[in-house]
């Protein structure tokens, strides 16, 4: 198996645990040489003080500095190689987290991408972070434990009964903190949504003196959620600080039977003095869990959240980019059903639509019109039958060059954070050539001209403010960048005047004199005039389609649906097709 045909969990656990093993290979090197002052502090006592040889002291000085600069070369190495692995964290996983998250909301999933990269940040933190290193710490106890006994048993008996004391610290650090802690995430997170949700309607809170009961509904959501963070920050850190006292205090222990076993002259003074040293050490990374423990927890939920996306949140589609489609356009037999609904919203749905030809749908409010409309873009998958560009499944089609044959103005036109030439770009570097070709198309390019800074206008939630109908027209000339093949238009008139509408029924044309194959929706009859083709939807089934002229005369006179069952206008066809 390749490497590109493996899982992405899989090769990034792969890289991932090079590093930790690489890590846990130098945490091996770094606490044997962490004995390096105990060792020097026991030599000084023992031999030094009762010889008085500066000669003695001035070699174990030597020694001692230059295990301490091999020490600090490879603590430095170790933070590398935690620096390295965080980057690998982001570097594999940024991009498919964000599109899996994506996919996810597009099928109505709850998982957040603004939460999802603040989850891979909040990994990348905790790679290196001090956290990260206590379970390595940990792992190498034993060597100063065998120290100790070595020293003398009542030490090492001594430190595993601290080493005990600190584990149960942890262990009620968790349960005291634990819901508190998830309790007051769970309320932020709700309150800095809704906060950033509500801003986006500033201009209605201003005008309808809405402000003031905002204000005092987010005081109040805000109140519990920071009293949920103090009581369980408080618990956290109290625990934290108790067990601080009590590894000190265990030192001390150390250092009162230390001193007990010199007084029988059982051990020499250098060895009580190494063995306080041993066991501050020992015990350093059980304190660097009970301080750490929180950060552990986080870090976990984070790496779930993150798996559980990519495991259940992408799609199976093409990996394999096709040649430009001529625009040949089938539906065949489209049934949907939108996620969260236990019915369905389109009811298969069947029609063609040649390369080149324009085709309008129409319909009463809640016939299924944008959902035909995602569809037919491969933003939602069809639960039964199939939409098919070229004989090829608009849904399954690889994303990025299918992306580059098709334009899309959906009903809600949002514009992405940026310049207005790079929203038409649709963010990629183009030739401004063709940027400005898609402008002056949809009719845009003087409207863009009086702007403040022209194609650099920056535009965006929190940049200048266009109106309705200017974004929309931003929006069909980026629908139109690349010299699409398959063009659909949500109700691309909703904001428009007259002259916007002119220009959009233009660019239709053009686009249909192009070879594109054109499908709008529309509630205006103004628009579809420049339709060849017709489907009336209704109640989530088409009506009619067929030739535009033969389908309006059937609507207008009111024949009812199943009476034409079919007549035949060229290659048009009219009749009830549920």
């Amino acid at each position: 198996m390749s490497s590109a045909d493996r899982p992405l969990l899989t090769q990034a656990y792969r890289k991932i645990g090079q590093g930790l093993l690489l890590a846990g290979v130098l945490s091996l090197f770094v606490n044997v040489l962490m004995l390096v002052v105990p060792l020097y502090t026991m030599q000084v006592y023992d031999r030094v003080m009762s010889s008085r040889s500066l000669e003695t002291l001035t070699m174990l000085a030597i020694i001692a500095v230059g295990g301490l600069a091999l020490y600090g070369v490879l603590d430095f190495i170790r933070a590398r190689a935690f620096l390295v692995t965080g980057a690998v964290v982001a570097h594999r996983f940024n991009v498919p987290a964000l599109e899996a998250s994506i996919v996810d909301a597009l099928g109505g999933g709850t998982r957040n991408a603004g939460q999802t990269m603040r989850d891979l940040n909040d990994l990348r933190a905790f790679m290196t972070s001090s956290a990260v290193t206590a379970p390595l710490e940990l792992a190498w106890a034993p060597i100063f434990l065998v120290i100790l006994f070595l020293l003398h048993p009542v030490y090492g008996w001594v430190a595993i009964g601290s080493a005990v004391l600190l584990s149960v610290m942890g262990v009620l650090t968790d349960a005291l903190t634990r819901r508190p802690l998830a309790q007051a995430n769970e309320a932020s997170a709700r309150v800095f949504a809704d906060i950033a949700g509500t801003v986006r309607h500033a201009e209605a809170i201003e005008a309808m003196g809405m402000l003031p009961a905002l204000a005092r509904r987010w005081q109040t959501a805000q109140t519990g959620s920071a009293s949920l963070i103090d009581r369980g920050a408080t618990v956290s850190r109290a625990m934290a600080s108790a067990s601080r006292s009590l590894r000190l205090m265990l030192q001390v222990g150390v250092i009162a039977a230390g001193a007990t076993l010199v007084i029988d002259n059982t051990v020499s003074p250098g060895s009580m003095m190494a063995a306080s040293l041993i066991t501050g050490r020992l015990l350093q990374p059980f304190e660097q869990l009970v301080d750490g423990w929180r950060q552990w927890i986080k870090a976990l939920e984070a790496h779930r959240r993150i798996r559980d996306l990519l495991n259940g949140g992408g799609t199976q589609r093409a990996t394999m980019p096709l040649p430009p489609p001529q625009g040949d356009l089938k539906v065949d037999r489209v049934t949907h059903v939108p996620a969260g609904l236990n019915r369905p919203v389109l009811r298969g749905v069947s029609f063609s639509v040649a390369a080149g030809e324009v085709l309008g749908v129409i319909g009463p409010s809640g016939a299924g019109k944008s959902t035909l409309a995602r569809l037919l873009v491969g933003v939602w998958q069809p639960t039964a039958g199939g939409i098919f560009l070229d004989g090829t499944s608009t849904f399954l089609w690889e994303r990025e060059s299918f992306g580059k044959y098709v334009g899309y103005v959906p009903q809600s036109v949002a514009l992405l954070d940026g310049t207005i030439g790079e929203n038409i770009a649709r963010m990629a570097d183009a030739d401004p050539a063709e940027i400005v070709r898609a402008a002056r198309l949809a009719g845009v390019h003087e409207m863009i001209g009086r702007l403040p800074f022209g194609y650099d206008t920056a535009v965006g939630e929190n940049a200048f403010a266009l109106s309705g109908g200017q974004r929309q027209r931003i929006a069909l000339a980026r629908a139109l960048f690349g010299r699409p093949r398959l063009l659909v238009l949500d109700e691309p008139n909703s904001n428009l005047d007259h002259e916007g509408e002119q220009a959009l029924l233009h660019a239709i044309g053009k686009a249909r004199a192009e070879g594109t194959t054109v499908v709008m929706i529309a509630h205006r009859p103004s628009i579809v005039s420049a339709a060849d083709k017709l489907v009336v939807l209704k109640d989530g089934a088409v009506e009619h389609f067929g030739a535009r002229a033969d389908v309006l005369k059937l609507v207008q006179t009111g024949v009812p649906a199943g009476v034409t069952r079919l007549v035949r206008t060229g290659t048009a066809r009219t009749g009830d097709q549920r």
